[in-house]
């Protein structure tokens, strides 16, 4: 399972790369494994604001539905519109082209009380 130690984590199994005050959002390798064939995304919407915790979207697969979590506090400024032709991008690549929306954090928001790589493998670990 890949964990990219530069990366910060959710219990919930989402992903933020923090970029001064916007971090990128996505699902983790171990989440989308556990989702297997992703076949739909549900995108947030630009400009919606979204609290630590609350739902981004929701993806389907071919076993079930997940809703997506927002890791942090934020408002919606991108979001990764090829996966609406290429939901398997998720699984082909969830650190990289399979990323799922842009947040700017809220004044509040803290993406340093998210998991670190190690902290986060040991949440994985069957």
């Amino acid at each position: 399972m890949n964990i990219p130690e530069e990366l910060r984590y959710s219990p919930d199994h989402e992903w933020v790369r923090v970029e001064g005050t916007r971090v990128r959002v996505g699902i983790t390798d171990y989440a989308q494994d556990a989702l297997g064939d992703i076949v739909f995304v549900d995108l947030p919407v630009v400009g919606s604001t979204v609290e630590a915790g609350g739902q981004l979207g929701e993806l389907e697969s071919t076993k079930s539905v997940s809703e997506i979590y927002a890791p942090v506090a934020g408002t919606v400024t991108a979001v990764n519109g090829a996966l609406a032709e290429g939901p398997e991008r998720i699984n082909q690549d969830p650190y990289g082209e399979g990323w799922i929306c842009e947040l700017e954090l809220s004044a509040d928001a803290d993406a340093g009380g998210l998991l670190d790589a190690a902290a986060y493998g040991e949440l994985t670990v069957d």
